[in-house]
C-alpha cells in the first residue's frame, strides 16, 4: 500500500518481454517498499502490462527508427514528438519520484520529458551492448543501470553514472531458480523457444537435428518446443514420426518451471533469456538473432559462452547436423552438462530487482521502507 505523501515512480518499458519483464520485477520491488508504479508503455506492449493494472498503464506515442531515409525518419520523429507531449502532461499529473527507462523508443519520450521537467531519471540496460535509445539517454540521465560490467570501458563520463545491478528478473524465474539442477537420466529433457522472432528457424532446424540422432539417443529424449502457429501441425508430426515424446505449443505460461526442469535448452539469446538461464542456472545452445543492428544477442550469448555456461552458435551455422552434434556430445558428457549449468549459475543475479529498487529510491532521495 502507497505511504502517505509519497509519489509515485514511472516506468518506462515497451514493444518486447526483454524490456517489459526487467519492469515488471522492479515494480514488485518498488511495491514491496510502499512505492506504487505507473508504467508508460506503447501500443503495442499495452497487452502485455497487466501486471500492472489498467488503472497504472499509460500509452505514449512512439516509433522504432527501422529506415533511415527522411520520410521515414520524418514520421518516426513526428510521433516520438507527440509522445514527448503526452509523457510531459503525464509527468505533470502524477509528479512521480522518479522516472526510470529499460530501453527500447518507447522510451524516449518519457525519460527526455522527465528530464526537461527536472525529475530525477535513470535507465536500465539488459544486454551487454547498450542499445541505441538508451545510448541517446544515457548522457542525460541521473543515473544509469547495467546488467554487465564494463559497458561504458573506456568512457569515463558515463562509467561515473553505472551502477552494475544484473537483469531484474520475474518472481517466477526466481522461484523456478531453487530447483536444483536434475540428475543426468532418461528422460533426457531438451526445451526449445525462439521468442516471437526466432521459433521459425528452431521449427525448422530442431526436428531435423532430431532426425540425425542415433534412434537410442531419440528414444531418450523428452522434448518440449515453442513453434508459431503455423509450424505446430508440421513439429508435432515431425517428433510424431519419429517417436519422440514432445510437447509443442505457441506458448507457455510456466516457461521458468519448465527450464528449471530441463536438461539443456536451445533458445535465442535476448536479454531476459540470458538473465532467466543464469539465475535458475542452466546449460544452453544460443543462437543469436542476426541482423541486428547492436548485435545484442551476439554480445549476451558470448557473456554465458566465455564463462562455460553456453554454446554460442550463429545462425549461418546452425544446422541441423551441427546441432545434432552439440546434442549427440553432451548427452554423452553428463558432467559437461551439470559444469555448464553451475557455471550459467554463476553469472546469476537473483536480487537485481532490490538492487535496481535500491538504487530507484537513491536517485529519487527517497527513504527505504520495507
Amino acid at each position: 500500500m502507497q505511504a502517505p505523501g509519497r509519489a509515485p515512480v514511472l516506468v518506462a518499458a515497451g514493444g518486447t518481454g526483454g524490456h517489459l519483464f526487467p519492469a515488471e520485477a522492479l515494480a514488485a520491488a518498488l511495491k514491496e517498499r510502499g512505492i506504487d508504479v505507473h508504467l508508460a508503455t506503447d501500443r503495442r506492449a499495452a497487452r502485455y502490462g497487466g501486471a500492472f493494472g489498467d488503472d497504472v498503464v499509460h500509452v505514449v506515442s512512439s516509433a522504432t527508427l527501422r529506415a533511415r531515409n527522411p520520410a521515414a525518419m520524418a514520421r518516426t520523429a513526428a510521433l516520438l514528438g507527440v509522445g514527448f507531449l503526452q509523457a510531459r502532461a503525464l509527468i505533470g499529473r502524477l509528479k512521480p519520484a522518479a522516472v526510470i527507462g529499460f530501453g527500447g523508443y518507447p522510451t524516449i519520450p518519457p525519460v527526455l520529458a522527465a528530464v526537461r521537467r527536472g525529475v530525477p531519471s535513470l535507465i536500465h540496460d539488459a544486454n551487454a551492448v547498450i542499445g541505441r535509445a538508451n545510448r541517446l539517454l544515457a548522457p542525460r540521465v541521473t543515473a544509469i543501470a547495467t546488467t554487465f560490467p564494463d559497458v561504458f570501458r573506456g568512457e569515463s563520463a558515463l562509467a561515473a553514472k553505472a551502477t552494475l545491478t544484473g537483469n531484474p528478473v520475474r518472481p517466477a524465474v526466481v522461484a523456478a531458480a531453487a530447483t536444483p539442477y536434475p540428475a543426468v537420466r532418461a528422460p533426457l529433457r531438451l526445451l526449445i523457444f525462439g521468442g516471437s522472432q526466432g521459433a521459425r528457424i528452431m521449427a525448422e532446424i530442431v526436428p531435423a537435428a532430431i532426425r540425425r540422432l542415433d534412434a537410442g539417443l531419440r528414444g531418450r529424449l523428452a522434448i518440449v518446443q515453442q513453434v508459431r502457429e503455423e509450424d505446430l501441425r508440421r513439429v508435432r508430426e515431425a517428433y510424431a514420426n519419429l517417436s519422440v515424446a514432445a510437447e509443442v505449443a505457441p506458448f507457455f505460461p510456466d516457461l521458468p518451471a519448465r527450464m528449471a526442469a530441463s536438461h539443456l535448452v536451445v533458445s535465442r539469446s535476448g536479454a531476459s533469456t540470458v538473465a532467466e538461464l543464469a539465475a535458475i542456472g542452466r546449460p544452453a545452445i544460443l543462437v543469436p538473432l542476426p541482423h541486428a543492428l547492436d548485435q545484442d544477442q551476439f554480445a549476451n550469448a558470448g557473456v554465458l559462452e566465455r564463462a562455460g555456461g553456453a554454446i554460442r552458435m550463429v545462425q549461418e551455422t546452425f544446422t541441423p547436423q551441427r546441432l545434432a552434434e552439440e546434442i549427440a556430445a553432451l548427452a554423452a558428457a553428463p558432467q559437461r552438462l551439470a559444469a555448464m549449468a553451475e557455471a550459467a549459475r554463476s553469472l546469476g543475479r537473483l536480487d537485481a530487482a532490490d538492487r535496481l529498487a535500491e538504487l530507484v529510491l537513491s536517485v529519487a532521495g527517497i527513504n527505504s521502507r520495507r
